[in-house]
């Protein structure tokens, strides 16, 4: 019985001794095996300095004439005609309208010929007045004589002067006839036609004439807004550019006015009911593009922010209290964040007033992938300013590929 299993056992062995051979072969080499290394996330930043920041408003307008004329006719009649195209450009003494001259040719007649009767009586007066004279100087006439003959003689006088006035009266009505355009401007449409009966300064219009080179645009400021640009320029962080500054306009469309305007001025009062006040623009508008009631939306440079930080707003978020953050890197590649003061928008920016300094690096790609304290690859970029977007077509590829292999 024991030779047997004398026999046996080196059978048995041999296995197990292969097991254990194995086993050990596997734990050293776990214990050779180190893990891979994890690439660095990769991010991109701009590089952050101060600058002198032009603070703008962007204030809903209106645009309206430059000059109104509202033509009427001054004298009694039938319209006899209409002298200019609807819809067109006039200037000012072009005739746009005749009423039928012949009552006030007939009238200007009548008064030239009182005209003449009466310069025919001064005449006779004076030669009357001048025979009175000699005889009360031979004391052959009578001192109440040479007096009435005087007093006729001036009588005569005055009604010569007021003959003439009646001559130029009736001139005047005669050239009413012909009814001008105080100015230039493109010109309405005719609420009249030939054949109407017209009278003098009646409440309807003939037409209307505005002129519309340049034309004028009026925005409304609130309040508000008005207190705090106060304060701004007080404290320092806001240099005034005063009035004249240029203004620039975006149309109802979307399209930017390609002339740029002046600050004529602003009123002096706020209106009660929306606690707002005007602010009146002048713009050139040779090719009339700009009519009167058309909408637009003003830019209106209020100032210069000196010193200040812009940065763009894909690199700024927001936390759970709704408080703007940013996400930097730091001189060690670490990943920091920390609460910034915004003022207020600018174009595709943020303006801000606290937690910025000079040569800072803004994470404004790839932020959402990193924490605080990672480090992190950083790549410098630049950021279009009209579109908000990197001008590197292949950051984020570069971005997506960096961050797939970390993965």
């Amino acid at each position: 019985m024991s030779a047997a299993r004398a026999q046996l056992s080196p059978r048995l062995a041999l296995p197990g001794l292969l097991l254990c051979a194995t086993a050990l072969a596997g734990c050293n080499e776990e214990k050779s095996a180190t893990p891979p290394m994890q690439p660095q996330a990769q991010v991109s930043i701009v590089v952050l300095h101060p600058q002198p920041v032009a603070i703008t408003a962007e204030l809903p307008g209106r645009v309206a004439a430059n000059l109104v004329a509202e033509v009427r006719p001054q004298v009694n009649g039938i319209i006899k005609s209409r002298l200019y195209e609807e819809g067109g450009d006039v200037k000012a003494g072009d005739v746009l309208y005749e009423i039928d001259p012949a009552p006030y040719q007939a009238a200007l007649d009548s008064a030239i010929a009182a005209q003449r009767k009466a310069e025919a009586a001064v005449t006779n007066a004076q030669v009357r007045a001048s025979r009175y004279q000699e005889l009360f100087q031979r004391n052959a006439g009578s001192r109440q004589d040479m007096d009435d003959a005087n007093a006729t003689l001036a009588q005569a006088q005055a009604d010569v002067a007021s003959a003439k006035a009646s001559v130029e009266t009736a001139r005047i009505n005669l050239a009413y006839t012909k009814v001008t355009a105080p100015i230039d401007g493109r010109i309405d449409k005719s609420a009249l036609t030939p054949g109407a009966l017209v009278t003098a300064n009646q409440a309807t219009a003939l037409t209307t004439i505005r002129k519309l080179d340049p034309i004028n645009v009026d925005v409304t400021q609130s309040s508000t807004n008005l207190l705090r640009l106060r304060d701004d320029i007080a404290a320092g962080r806001l240099r005034f550019t005063g009035l004249g500054v240029a203004v620039k306009l975006k149309l109802d469309t979307g399209q930017q006015y390609d002339k740029s305007g002046k600050l004529e001025f602003a009123e002096a009062n706020i209106d009660e009911t929306t606690g707002t006040f005007r602010v009146r623009a002048e713009f050139p508008n040779p090719d009339k593009l700009l009519l009167p009631g058309m909408f637009v939306r003003a830019l209106i440079q209020e100032g210069i922010a000196e010193n200040s930080f812009l940065l763009p707003q894909r690199g700024v978020g927001r936390n759970t209290k709704g408080e703007a953050t940013g996400k930097f890197v730091g001189p060690d590649g670490k990943v920091e964040e920390r609460v910034l003061t915004t003022r207020r928008s600018v174009g595709n920016n943020w303006l801000v007033d606290g937690g910025v300094k000079d040569g800072e690096r803004l994470i404004v790609e790839g932020g959402q992938l990193v924490r605080a304290g990672q480090v992190v690859t950083a790549n410098e970029v630049s950021v279009d300013e009209a579109t908000g977007e990197l001008k590197s077509a292949n950051r984020r590829a570069e971005l997506d590929a960096g961050n797939s292999a970390k993965n």
